[in-house]
């Protein structure tokens, strides 16, 4: 009966959410209403057990630190010196905007690690110019929503802050195995963008000769003064934790500190500022932490009631293999993506799948950095898409819900071939964690 218990909790929490529940209160009342109906009172105690295992999590200190970077990176300036910079270089390219802004996207991703904030940044930048030059309506979509979701794979990631924790896996270790996947789908993204314009100049096209162009020593000045602050920056995050400097929380507020820094250098800094960013701050890590503890609370119950071993059995009595075992929890976290943001699928999906594929020899890591690119190109996939509803809320009228739907679609692809490659080259999200701290 237990076992038959624990496996009516996601059924009951799916009922919650489509109905309109808050998906955190939604995580929160299944947990209550199957555990007391199974424990009485005892429950009491071990959802504040929950709540005290969120609160001491020392890491989870880094995601109100990263969202700060994020929404003071929003209003620095940066974003406005770097989209300069790097289109000098990329703009008589076939499709150079369009390639300049996932450049872009690289950097600011890299500097911030919110996944929105990217998005809404480099959007309000580049769909603009892009129009003024006829770029293809799909294109401009597509590469504004891709490029936009590399915050997820890209590190640091606040999506990653979230996963170390419930995977129990070092966020150190992902940080590390998700660089080269991060940077190889950036890297498919340009290809893409290279071969379409040159196959098709009408959707790209490179943009002419202009004798008011800066000399060459002036584009390495203007890209010298545009790169280094926001390098720094990324170095003073990502690289110290790489090289076992600091770790993620130590990391995140030196970057927090150095974000504040960069608004004053840029002349962007005020009071007025300051508050806004710190209220956007308490409200999104508010958020974001509802939906944890709500989590941590559902599989704690759903962990005592036998779920894990049910889930177990189950696969057990189909004989599946490990290989057959990921890719199906791979899909249900994928068509997940369809109604539930990335943190929900995190807290509902990691706990059953790593304790699952864990007993299989399943490397963490490995299944960590495959999960994260399936719920970013499920970020990216219709009718849902999240991806496109941030990129609605940016875009001018004359881009329309068909031209976003139709430009997304030959980078979902893009985010299968590189999932693909993990699959069939776990090296490639497991050589840099090896390599830095020897597992």
């Amino acid at each position: 009966m237990t076992l038959s218990i624990g496996l009516m909790m996601f059924p009951a929490l799916m009922i919650c959410i489509f109905i309109g529940f808050p998906v955190a209160f939604s995580l929160m009342g299944v947990a209550v209403f199957f555990g007391i109906f199974r424990f009485g009172d005892a429950l009491v105690h071990q959802l504040v057990a929950k709540v005290d295992d969120v609160a001491s999590y020392y890491v989870l200190a880094a995601v109100p630190l990263f969202i700060f970077m994020g929404t003071l990176l929003e209003r620095s300036g940066i974003a406005e010196k770097l989209f300069e910079a790097i289109h000098l270089w990329t703009r008589r390219l076939p499709g150079g905007l369009a390639v300049g802004t996932v450049l872009l996207c690289v950097v600011f991703a890299a500097a911030s690690g919110v996944v929105g904030a990217t998005e809404s940044v480099v959007g309000l930048l580049a769909i603009p110019v892009m129009l003024r030059y006829a770029y293809d309506k799909g294109l401009i979509s597509g590469t504004i929503c891709a490029g936009g979701s590399l915050g997820t794979i890209i590190p640091p990631s606040v999506v990653v802050v979230i996963l170390g924790p419930v995977a129990d896996v070092s966020v150190g270790d992902l940080f590390a195995g998700m660089l080269l996947p991060g940077l190889i789908l950036a890297g498919l993204y340009i290809l893409y963008i290279l071969v379409r314009c040159i196959i098709r100049p009408q959707d790209g096209p490179a943009l002419p000769a202009d004798e008011n162009d800066p000399s060459f020593l002036r584009k390495i000045y203007i890209t010298a003064t545009a790169l280094v602050p926001p390098l720094v920056l990324i170095f003073s995050v990502l690289g110290t934790i790489m090289m076992g400097m600091a770790t993620p929380t130590e990391a995140a507020a030196m970057g927090a500190i150095g974000t504040v820094f960069m608004t004053i250098i840029y002349g962007r800094f005020n009071l007025r500022m300051l508050q806004e960013a710190s209220l956007k701050t308490l409200q999104i890590t508010a958020m974001i932490l509802t939906i944890l503890l709500g989590g941590t609370m559902f599989a704690g119950v759903f962990v005592a009631l036998g779920g894990i071993s049910a889930v177990q059995h189950l696969l057990e009595a189909a004989e599946l293999g490990a290989w057959s075992t990921m890719l199906i929890l791979m899909l249900i976290a994928f068509v997940a993506g369809f109604v539930l943001d990335l943190i929900s699928i995190i807290l509902i999906i990691i706990p059953v799948a790593i304790a699952v594929l864990r007993t299989m020899g399943v490397d963490d890591v490995w299944f960590c950095i495959m999960f994260l690119v399936v719920i970013q190109t499920s970020y990216l996939t219709p009718p849902m898409a999240p991806a496109i509803f941030y990129l609605r809320g940016i875009s001018p009228p004359e881009i329309r819900l068909a031209d976003m739907y139709r430009g997304v679609v030959p980078f979902i692809m893009l985010e299968f071939i590189c999932l693909g490659l993990i699959m069939a080259f776990p090296g490639l999200a497991l050589w840099l964690p090896e390599v830095l701290f020897d597992r």
